[in-house]
């Protein structure tokens, strides 16, 4: 570990001095990670309207399927040095944009008659790409690169592609999994890129 990075892992707060092209560009970051937590509710809501019953009944609780690669923040996420959780952060983001394609594929499928949803799930993944490239940016000005590259999960399984009752549901299931990872995502990263914004606003 650098000096550098040592640093960042060991300082959390507004106390940070940075170059002012730095401070910029982790404010940018920032505020584009905050956008994309409000556009992510937005998808969630639609995502859901979209399905037909069961979904958005009072009551339904989907089942939590496995999504090989990809998963939610881990509850230690936030104790963790500021540079891990956002090389963690980089890594999901970087993973989303395949799988959020995925479920555009899927959903043009199942819902051809809703432009609105696959619009909005094909932006969500250009978004997210374009916040998971700032982010990397921000680690590799800090000192603090992703370790290595990091591979993409399978998106195209059969839970996207089976035509059995079971096999749509699944993938309308799936698809909800991958809207509320774009969100758990994007709002973790928002707030751990808070934790570098100069008197903690931006």
């Amino acid at each position: 570990m650098s000096q550098r990075e040592g640093s960042l892992d060991h300082q959390t707060d507004s106390s940070f001095s940075f170059l002012p092209h730095l401070e910029a560009k982790i404010r940018q970051t920032h505020n584009l990670a905050r956008l994309l937590t409000k556009y992510a509710d937005q998808l969630l809501e639609e995502y859901v309207q979209q399905q037909g019953e069961p979904f958005g009944l009072p009551g339904f609780s989907p089942p939590r399927l496995p999504l090989a690669g990809l998963s939610g923040p881990a509850p230690s996420h936030a104790g963790l040095p500021v540079s891990e959780r956002l090389r963690q952060d980089a890594a999901a983001l970087s993973a989303l944009p395949a799988l959020l394609d995925a479920v555009r594929r899927r959903q043009a499928e199942l819902n051809p008659r809703a432009p609105r949803l696959l619009r909005s799930l094909e932006d969500a993944a250009r978004q997210v790409r374009a916040l998971g490239a700032a982010v990397e940016t921000v680690l590799a000005a800090l000192g603090a690169a992703a370790r290595g590259p990091v591979p993409e999960p399978v998106a195209t399984s059969a839970l996207f592609t089976s035509n059995s009752a079971a096999g749509v549901f699944s993938a309308k299931v799936l698809g909800l999994h991958v809207c509320g990872l774009y969100g758990e995502w994007v709002s973790r990263t928002e707030g751990d890129l808070g934790q570098l914004v100069p008197g903690g606003v931006a």
